[in-house]
């Protein structure tokens, strides 16, 4: 058993009610106590805070339920390690992430892989899980495909080619719409094709295994013209409309599978987040990162629900002192 006291923010009922205050935390067995450096501002966070849960919270409650820090004691990993948290009721039905320390289930630690910043690793966790599901998952790629990746400029699309990549895909071809900046993508795709502003795909995309599609409308339509027979399309997102034209003579002419990601219904297994990591390490993806000091948490849960798709909300924990 482990104990040190921490300063941590603590919500003392539904709505925006933090407070920084210095409480002794213990780690029991089972449990794993951790120096904080960052911690996610979420939608769940959001949630939590609004007494929006089926389950009451006991408060005083500390919120936040993804961060990453390192270990100072575990039964699983040596002190030292760094890790990223998430997983295991951690900021939902136990005390989460926001505080100079932490103590959360061992089971909701992951490794932070060599060279990945622990910043950049909890700003991408939640778009690059919904990667994960889409290609590997959902779609099911595997080594020697050739993966064509819709609105691959945004953080879900260029998340989607890295572990497309990482699944082993032949050639990964990228999406981009006309006139837009393709220099995110350098080095994650082999090939950008562009889409008109009608979203009508360039004739020089070829043949694809399987499309993601992060942006539907009439882009679903284009690349499902591109896709081998028994071929799938991933549909994560609806951006670009709600509303796409299938060609049933094609769908049905080449066996074709539209598949949804649906993450609300959709489990994360064992060891999924700590593959999500390995998967995302190498391609250098930069997320757009607003971080804010820890006891500003109440101002970053308003900028959480002005921030834009790909633009991430973090607080710095390492000035609670």
């Amino acid at each position: 058993m482990s104990a040190r006291n921490g300063i941590v923010l603590r919500s003392y009922g539904p709505g925006q009610q933090l407070k920084a205050e210095e409480i002794e935390l213990v780690a029991g067995p089972g449990e794993a106590l951790v120096e904080m450096r960052v911690a996610a501002v979420t939608q769940l966070d959001r949630t939590v805070l609004a007494g929006k849960l089926p389950q009451q919270l006991k408060t005083p409650f500390v919120p936040g339920s993804e961060g990453a820090g390192v270990v100072l004691s575990s039964d699983r990993y040596p002190a030292g390690t760094e890790v990223v948290i998430r997983g295991g009721g951690v900021g939902v039905s136990l005390p989460g992430t926001w505080g100079q320390l932490a103590v959360v289930p061992d089971g909701s630690l992951h490794p932070l892989p060599a060279g990945l910043d622990p910043a950049a690793a909890v700003a991408m966790l939640a778009p690059a899980l919904t990667a994960h599901t889409a290609v590997r998952r959902v779609g099911a790629v595997v080594a020697g495909e050739t993966v064509v990746v819709t609105g691959a400029t945004g953080l879900v699309g260029r998340l989607c080619t890295a572990v497309a990549r990482a699944a082993g895909a032949a050639k990964v071809i990228g999406l981009a719409r006309a006139g837009e900046s393709v220099d995110v993508l350098s080095g994650l795709v082999d090939q950008i094709v562009r889409v008109d502003e009608l979203g009508q795909v360039g004739r020089e995309l070829q043949w694809c295994d399987a499309a993601i599609d992060t942006v539907g409308g009439p882009v679903t339509s284009g690349v499902m013209s591109h896709i081998t027979p028994g071929g799938r399309v991933v549909v994560l997102g609806y951006t670009a409309g709600e509303f796409a034209t299938l060609d049933l003579h094609q769908l049905i002419g080449r066996d074709l599978r539209v598949l949804p990601v649906n993450m609300q219904r959709t489990s994360i297994e064992p060891g999924t987040v700590a593959q999500v990591l390995a998967d995302i390490a190498p391609a250098a993806v930069q997320p757009d990162v607003v971080l804010m000091p820890a006891r500003d948490a109440e101002d970053a849960l308003d900028l959480l629900g002005a921030a834009t798709a790909d633009r991430r909300v973090l607080l710095d924990l390492s000035g609670l002192q």
